[in-house]
């Protein structure tokens, strides 16, 4: 099929998510795009151009919803066959059901990767069937040693840290399973984990609470084995957003969840709905917050640049990177609303349970040792959290960011991760019964305390138990929502920690400067260089290292410092940034290198204001270690082109 003749009617309310959905059906290359902002507005564009191939329609609009749209299109003569996709946030099981039996084609739920929708398009289209149950045999779960294999899924948040940790503990061989051998799998999305699960081509998953529990309701056989950690999550808003403050911030604004079942999903409402204003999705009534649901990877971008996203609350460490990266500000830590919260928990395939006991407490038994590894040794646990979390390098996560979210007093608990049935039937009462989202299902048949209770401490037993209400919640709400001025030193801290690291420490004059290590190439002593006509005066030509032609800058001149005569100790710093997109190696002429320091955020203070000097732009901050104070330098804006930054 010519995907360039495909013609689809995108069918969304929200121009940054259609806009986004657009960039990646183009990405697909579908590009014959036709995009109206709600059923309604379908309606009237189907009566005069019902030759649509395909339409893609979001479920919650105002006016006329996706479900009444599809209603609409199957009862209508010329437009009953045209293939339907229903793309949206609402992720319930009941939800898909209803879609089905009003005669949708295929339905996904939001957040989704190109893939994902791929998938599903073909699906629609009848180019694929769809997908049947994966039946893994038992021989394919024992591996030649006779162990148990089993294979665990999870996403890119720290949440699922512990899983991390024990596979990094098993081939350092410091855990030596003897019933089972591990499998990870990092998969892009919810919809990913709740199709392995669903489809039964994973035995394990750290999985959000609430969607398990919709998967439960609706028939996959799933027990709830243990918790995969307590608190963890973080409400950002966004930094590009208006001057208002309090509860007009968010006022008329979307907010962004990972997914409708989800523990965030739950916080965002009682926040909002305790601060008097009114969570809900579009096409409801008197809304005052739309939330939408966004991958969390995605979330920065999205909430970059589009000051109607008022901010979003997801898992770390996707909030303290988006504050570091100056694109967001802390609200408050998902903790000091709803203290030891049940977050994501670790669920099993209840046929593998039954069928390898012993590997399930043993796997059980090492998490819970990976859960105090973490609370017990944050930065090495950092340290692995780096390469599990980010194997691709799309989240950029950085040693101190994932420190300093490991180490936050009122962040992610990993310690004691035995089950609370008290909070997760607090959860479900409240998501069904006050936001209208859920079942309610048998706790006790779906939790199996067997394992927990074998492995873990009588303290951890005893210390698990359920503290929440209803009124201390709305009380803590309350307290949130005033205590802007409260969190400046934390947002402050959050903000530096793109900055820690490892800088080179070099003199121009009695000046001291220093430059991220991880941006310096090599030091080399001055060779000749061949002068440029036409260049500016900081430009002193072009030299010649091992065939490759690079760029001279004398720093001083570039820093308005007066020129100085070259001598013994002068050297060349080969750097190297990414400048819109680019990728730009220079040389700076610098007096004299002096050492390596290892800088911590703690360490670094926001530059003094020195009026209006040319070259402000080019100072980043400035460093205070015990025994020295330099200036750290903005490298991205000294090597920006000539006709795009100041002389």
């Amino acid at each position: 099929m010519d995907l360039k003749s495909v013609k689809i009617l995108l069918v969304e309310d929200a121009n940054v998510m259609r806009q986004m959905e657009i960039k990646t059906l183009n990405s697909l290359g579908f590009t014959n795009i036709q995009q109206v902002e709600n059923g309604k507005a379908a309606v009237n564009y189907l009566q005069s151009n019902p030759s649509i191939d395909l339409i893609i329609s979001d479920w919650n609009m105002p006016e006329m919803d996706g479900y009444e749209l599809l209603r609409w299109v199957r009862a209508n003569e010329s437009t009953k066959n045209i293939p339907f996709l229903m793309a949206t946030g609402r992720g319930e099981k009941k939800e898909v059901e209803k879609a089905i039996d009003a005669g949708v084609s295929s339905f996904i739920s939001k957040p989704f990767n190109k893939d994902e929708l791929l998938e599903k398009i073909n699906e629609a289209l009848g180019i694929k069937s769809k997908e049947e149950k994966i039946i893994r045999s038992l021989e394919s779960k024992i591996t030649k040693s006779g162990k148990a294999l089993i294979k665990a899924i999870h996403i890119q948040i720290t949440d699922h840290l512990t899983l991390g940790v024990l596979k990094h503990l098993i081939k350092k061989s410091e855990l030596n399973p003897k019933y089972f051998e591990l499998e990870t799998e990092c998969l892009p999305s919810w919809n990913a984990v709740a199709k392995a699960l669903e489809n039964g081509s994973a035995d394990a998953a750290f999985i959000l609470a609430p969607l398990a529990m919709d998967l439960y309701n609706y028939g996959v056989p799933l027990r709830l084995i243990l918790f995969a950690h307590k608190n963890g999550s973080i409400c950002v808003r966004n930094k590009t957003g208006s001057d208002e403050s309090g509860v007009e911030f968010f006022r008329g604004k979307s907010f962004l969840i990972p997914h409708t079942m989800s523990i965030h999903n739950m916080l965002a409402h009682i926040f909002f709905k305790n601060i008097g204003l009114n969570p809900g999705v579009s096409g409801q009534k008197n809304v005052d917050v739309k939330l939408e649901v966004v991958a969390p990877i995605k979330m920065p971008e999205f909430l970059s640049g589009n000051p109607d996203a008022s901010g979003y609350l997801v898992a770390e460490p996707i909030g303290t990177k988006a504050i570091a990266a100056g694109i967001a500000e802390l609200q408050f830590l998902s903790s000091e609303l709803w203290e030891n919260h049940p977050c994501c928990v670790l669920a099993m395939q209840a046929d593998f349970i039954e069928r390898f006991p012993d590997a399930v407490k043993e796997f059980v038994e090492m998490i819970v040792y990976s859960g105090k590894f973490i609370s017990q040794k944050p930065t090495l646990a950092a340290e692995i959290a780096v390469d599990f979390l980010d194997p691709k390098k799309e989240l950029g996560l950085t040693v101190p960011i994932l420190k300093n979210v490991l180490t936050e007093p009122k962040g992610i608990k990993t310690h004691n991760l035995y089950p609370v049935i008290g909070d997760l039937d607090f959860i479900q009462h409240y998501m069904h019964n006050k936001m209208g989202i859920g079942a309610i299902i048998d706790l006790n048949k779906f939790v199996d305390k067997r394992f927990a209770d074998a492995v873990c401490s009588e303290k951890d037993k005893t210390e698990a138990r359920s503290y929440v209400s209803e009124d201390e919640l709305a009380k803590k709400a309350r307290q949130l929502i005033n205590q802007e001025e409260t969190i400046s030193f934390e947002n402050k801290t959050k903000a530096l920690l793109n900055m820690e690291g490892k800088y080179l420490k070099f003199s121009l004059g009695t000046e001291h400067y220093g430059i991220e290590i991880l941006k310096i190439i090599e030091i080399i002593r001055l060779i000749k260089i061949t002068p440029v006509p036409n260049t500016p005066k900081y430009v002193k030509g072009v030299i010649n290292l091992r065939g490759n032609i690079v760029p001279v800058v004398d720093l001083r001149l570039k820093l308005n410092m007066p020129e100085k005569e070259y001598d013994t100790k002068t050297r060349i710093v080969i750097v190297e940034d990414k400048i819109d997109g680019l990728l730009i190696r220079v040389g700076l002429i610098v007096d004299e290198v002096e050492a390596v320091y290892d800088v911590k955020a703690s360490e670094i203070e926001e530059a003094p204001n020195f009026g209006k000097n040319d070259t402000d732009e080019y100072i980043l901050a400035l460093a205070k270690t015990d025994t020295t104070i330099f200036i750290l330098l903005n490298l991205s804006m000294i090597l920006k082109p000539e006709n795009r930054t100041k002389n």
